[in-house]
C-alpha cells in the first residue's frame, strides 16, 4: 500500500485481509470503465462531426451520358449539369449549388480505389454539392422528382436518409458504453459494501470497545471510509495508468480507418479530463458507500 493513502486509524483495518484484493478489483473495474467511457465519448464526438457535416447539405448526382463519340457524350453530360444547376438555383431554399471538379471526384475515390490512372479513366458521375438555407424546411422529395423528370440521369441524395441507420447504430454503441460504466460503478459499490461489512464483522470487538469509551457511529464510519478511499484510489490510479496505453494503441490502429471512412478519432481536452477523473469518481463512490454501509450495519450490530 502506498504510504500516502494510509490515513491514521484507531482500528487495525490495514492489518487484516478483508481488503487485500480490493485495490486489484478496483484496478480492473476502473480499467474497464475508462475504456467504456472513452469509447462512448469518442463515438459521441464522431456523431457530432457527422451531423455537422451533413446538416443542411444534399448532393445531386448526374450519370454521365454515353455514346460512340466521347466528345459528344462529355458535352451532353456538361449540358445536363447546367440544367440541374438551373433547377437548383431557382429554388428559394438553396443557398449554394456547386459542381465538384473532376480532381475532387478522383480524390474521393482514392481511399478505396487508389491513385492509379484507372480511376481517372472511369466514367465518373458528376456531383453537385448543395447547401440548404439554415432553418429551411425544403421539399426534397419534390425536388428529387422534378430533377428526375427534367434531367436524364439526375438523382438527389439526402445524406440523412442513408446516414440515419449508421447514426442509430453509433448511438447504440455510445449508450452501451454508458451502460457499461454504470454497471462498473454498481459492481464497485457492491464490492465496497461487501468489504466494509466483512471488516465490521472482523473488528466487532474493537468497535464495541470504541462505543464503550464514547466513540460515535460517525467516527467509526470515517475510519472505514478513509480506508476504502485509500484502497480505491490506489487501484483506480493503477487501472487508469493501464488504460492510457491501451487507448493510444486503439487510436493508432484506427488511423487507417479514419482515411475516407471516419472523422478523426479524438477525445478532446474535456474527454481526457473526464477519463482522468474516473479514479477520483470511484473514490468518491467508495467514500459515500462505505459511510452509508457502516452506519446501517452498526444499527443492526449494536
Amino acid at each position: 500500500m502506498i504510504p500516502f493513502f494510509q490515513p491514521r486509524s484507531d482500528l487495525p483495518i490495514s492489518a487484516d485481509s478483508t481488503g487485500r484484493y480490493l485495490p486489484l478489483l478496483v484496478a480492473v473495474m476502473v480499467f474497464l470503465a475508462v475504456l467504456a467511457l472513452a469509447a462512448a465519448l469518442a463515438v459521441g464526438g464522431v456523431l457530432d462531426d457527422w451531423r455537422q457535416d451533413v446538416a443542411g447539405t444534399v448532393t445531386v448526382q448526374i450519370v454521365p451520358a454515353s455514346g460512340p463519340d466521347p466528345v459528344a457524350a462529355r458535352a451532353e453530360t456538361d449540358r445536363r449539369v447546367e440544367q440541374v444547376l438551373a433547377v437548383l438555383r431557382a429554388q428559394s431554399f438553396i443557398v449554394v449549388a456547386r459542381p465538384l471538379e473532376e480532381a475532387q471526384l478522383v480524390g474521393l475515390l482514392e481511399p478505396w480505389l487508389g491513385s492509379s490512372d484507372l480511376v481517372r479513366d472511369l466514367p465518373l458521375p458528376r456531383l453537385i454539392d448543395v447547401q440548404v438555407a439554415e432553418g429551411a424546411r425544403p421539399d426534397l422529395a419534390g425536388l428529387a422528382r422534378q430533377l428526375r423528370e427534367e434531367v436524364p440521369g439526375a438523382a438527389l441524395d439526402d445524406h440523412q436518409v442513408w446516414l440515419s441507420g449508421i447514426i442509430d447504430l453509433a448511438e447504440g454503441f455510445s449508450l452501451l458504453g454508458i451502460v457499461v460504466v454504470g454497471l462498473v460503478a454498481a459492481a464497485l459499490a457492491a464490492t465496497v459494501i461487501h468489504a466494509t461489512r466483512l471488516g465490521l464483522e472482523v473488528h466487532r470487538d474493537q468497535i464495541e470497545v470504541l462505543h464503550l469509551i464514547g466513540a460515535h457511529d460517525r467516527y467509526i464510519a470515517q475510519q472505514f471510509a478513509a480506508r476504502m478511499v485509500g484502497w480505491t484510489l490506489e487501484g483506480g490510479l493503477v487501472g487508469l495508468v493501464l488504460a492510457m496505453p491501451t487507448l493510444m494503441l486503439v487510436a493508432w490502429l484506427a488511423q487507417d480507418l479514419e482515411q475516407g471512412l471516419l472523422p478523426p478519432f479524438s477525445l478532446g481536452f474535456w474527454g481526457w479530463m473526464a477519463l482522468a477523473l474516473v479514479p477520483a469518481s470511484a473514490a468518491l463512490l467508495a467514500l459515500v458507500t462505505a459511510r452509508v454501509t457502516v452506519r446501517r450495519t452498526l444499527r443492526r450490530m449494536l
